[in-house]
């Protein structure tokens, strides 16, 4: 589905919604005064922005509409993970994932209404694609559960590992991101973002060269291209070899760590032939490798056991390479890795 012409005042940077106030009328001030009403408080209504003058919000009003989330469901774990169901503005719907930690709060996001990759393990790719989501749309699942959470406890992580694949819906997934790192809005710390890719080659490149300090995961789940491209059917796109070559291109340019994350799944890629080939093609890279049991999801019932995950993340770890067991949160509420999905 193509972006509406009408522009989303939630999309827009102070210094952009400044020049689009303009002809309006609107001091610079105001500008920043709108933004922290939609970035820090994500008031949703312009009537609520009782700061600015009323002829400006009825402008603002008949102009641009603001993008607006319904909770239509809302699922709790005894774990303390919470999804929720959000329909948007055309009647498409996403979900997103709360998983408080302690003094940790992390929300997963999603960039897409289902996702085209098809990657045999996901229920997402399962459901199919229907289109990305703008950046209002992404940063609105933050601010909705910010604004639940309310004035005590904030949201300390976002992950774009929801619905669909974030390089594949670059530009708006980055501005998202620089939306929710603006001092003037939620002023989320970069390092505390984390974006989520299937191997996207170009879009590694492209986040290489950004300038921001976010965190970079790439599902591998095999260390053999034919295995790969099995479970992966992008990897026939992407092939293992080149998306090594762009993981080092990206380690050069940003000195950061990359986190590969392994899906185990009982006999297809969970053997010690697969954990040696793994550690060696791993082993000199600046990374770490998120082990992950398989959770169960329409197409693929079955589920891997913790123990045979944690096991493979053990065979790593003797092997040299900085491998932890990534413990699924709200599987019984389908809000786990893989489980998310468009109704």
């Amino acid at each position: 589905m193509l972006k509406s012409s009408v522009k989303e005042l939630q999309e827009l940077l102070p210094e952009e919604l400044k020049d689009e106030m303009l002809p309006l009328g609107m001091p610079a001030f105001r500008a920043k005064q709108l933004f922290g009403w939609m970035h820090k408080r994500n008031v949703t209504d312009y009537d609520d922005m009782v700061n600015l003058p009323v002829d400006l919000r009825v402008k603002l009003a008949a102009s641009y509409p603001l993008t607006k989330l319904e909770e239509q469901q809302v699922s709790r774990s005894d774990d303390g993970t919470v999804k929720y169901l959000f329909a948007l503005g055309d009647g498409e719907t996403i979900e997103t994932v709360f998983i408080p930690s302690g003094s940790r709060t992390t929300v997963c996001i999603s960039t897409m209404v289902g996702c085209p990759f098809g990657c045999v393990f996901c229920a997402t790719g399962q459901s199919g694609f229907r289109r990305n989501l703008t950046a209002a749309e992404i940063v609105g699942q933050v601010y909705h559960i910010q604004v639940l959470l309310g004035k005590e406890k904030r949201i300390s992580n976002v992950v774009f590992m929801g619905m669909g694949e974030p390089l594949a819906n670059y530009d708006e997934v980055i501005r998202a991101v620089r939306l929710l790192i603006h001092p003037d809005g939620l002023n989320l710390a970069q390092r505390h973002i984390t974006i989520s890719t299937v191997g996207i080659i170009p879009g590694i490149l492209r986040l290489a060269k950004e300038g921001i300090q976010v965190n970079l995961a790439i599902s591998l789940h095999s260390p053999f291209q034919n295995v790969r491209e099995q479970m992966l059917p992008v990897a026939k796109q992407y092939p293992l070899r080149e998306l090594m070559i762009a993981v080092r291109e990206y380690l050069t340019e940003t000195g950061r760590k990359v986190t590969f994350e392994y899906t185990v799944i009982h006999g297809k890629n969970d053997s010690a032939v697969d954990a040696t080939a793994l550690a060696n093609l791993l082993r000199r890279m600046c990374c770490m490798v998120n082990v992950i049991s398989m959770n169960p999801t329409p197409d693929m019932p079955t589920k891997t056991t913790v123990q045979e995950a944690a096991y493979f993340a053990a065979q790593l770890v003797d092997a040299g390479v900085e491998a932890v067991l990534r413990r699924s949160r709200g599987s019984e509420i389908d809000g786990a890795c893989g489980q998310l999905r468009n109704y």
